[in-house]
């Protein structure tokens, strides 16, 4: 069974990886170098789909310093379709709705084939960024366009824990035409059960099914990447901080513990008949924190084949 079918079945299930594109200065030999050897990279990891990321500046987010400059990157559909065209699985290709125009949406999504190409849209960071096409547009235009594009979402466990409605944000997007989410990175396991179990109440209460979650984890090789998740809006927690920070190798203990949070909300999902996804950012490029993100793919996958519902 596909991406897609495990998606619009919903039945989850399913592992993907998350990459972004190379920097926007990257020769297009050298991109092509890049893409080969991520290919080769991931080829044994048996995913069931790819997430290329939309970067943008999210300097309106935070008024704080950030603690890594901003590089643009390549356009993620543009790499793909120039790089990483021979990749055998679906790909989720992210589109930041701020930054592109009517226009520019409208030729993207006319050009996509269902069958292997999927999207996120994210709206923009914040209300003080100037907007091209709003989330809400977007979606409809994705309706409009393409209908058989599935459409995924972005949730924020975090900003459930500050607000309380995350779970009514995610109902709103399944109305507007999602068909499933993909979690900011997590490091806060309650932050997430919270949302899961709010959101798997309210739809029982609505008659509504829910739709999968594809949780992210991602591995951190130094506190200034802790920092900057912080930046981004991640909650980590006080005690798995502390952990880091006096592990004799930080990179590992971040291993330990993503994995410990995909084990912990693997059962907590099953129990609530909530579909699931597991998804593994790698966005470093540092070849240690590379290679520690396969790792974590390699057991999250063997997890998925253990003790629930075939995956296959």
């Amino acid at each position: 069974m596909d991406l897609q079918q495990r998606i619009t079945s919903r039945r989850g299930e399913f592992l993907l990886f998350a990459l972004t594109p190379p920097r926007l200065s990257t020769a297009p030999a050298a991109a092509q170098e890049i893409a080969d050897v991520t290919f080769e990279r991931l080829r044994p990891l048996d995913l069931d789909g790819l997430i290329l990321y939309d970067i943008d500046d999210e300097a309106d987010r935070n008024p704080a310093e950030r603690p890594f400059p901003f590089l643009p990157t390549m356009d993620p559909g543009d790499y793909l379709d120039r790089h990483l065209e021979a990749w055998p699985t679906p790909v989720v290709v992210y589109r930041a709705t701020a930054k592109y125009t009517e226009d520019e949406l409208r030729d993207w999504i006319g050009c996509q084939d269902p069958a292997t190409r999927m999207t996120v849209f994210v709206g923009a960071p914040s209300g003080e960024k100037r907007v091209e096409t709003t989330l809400r547009r977007a979606q409809q235009l994705r309706a409009e366009i393409a209908p058989d594009l599935l459409l995924g979402a972005v949730a924020i466990p975090e900003r459930h824990t500050r607000k309380g409605e995350e779970h009514l944000r995610l109902i709103a997007k399944q109305e507007a035409g999602c068909s499933y989410f993909v979690t900011q990175v997590v490091y806060d396991v309650n932050a997430a059960k919270n949302l899961v179990s709010d959101y798997a109440y309210e739809c029982r209460d609505r008659g509504l099914d829910p739709l999968p979650i594809a949780f992210t984890f991602s591995v951190c090789g130094s506190i200034k990447t802790l920092e900057f998740l912080r930046w981004l809006g991640v909650d980590v927690p006080r005690w798995i901080e502390n952990d880091l920070r006096h592990a004799d190798d930080t990179l590992d203990a971040s291993l330990e513990h993503a994995e410990a949070t995909a084990l912990e909300l693997i059962p907590f999902c099953r129990h609530l008949g909530v579909p699931f996804g597991l998804n593994v950012e790698s966005v470093s490029i540092r070849r240690v924190e590379i290679e520690a993100s396969v790792r974590l793919a390699e057991r999250l996958a063997g997890e998925l084949h253990r003790g629930g519902p075939c995956r296959r």
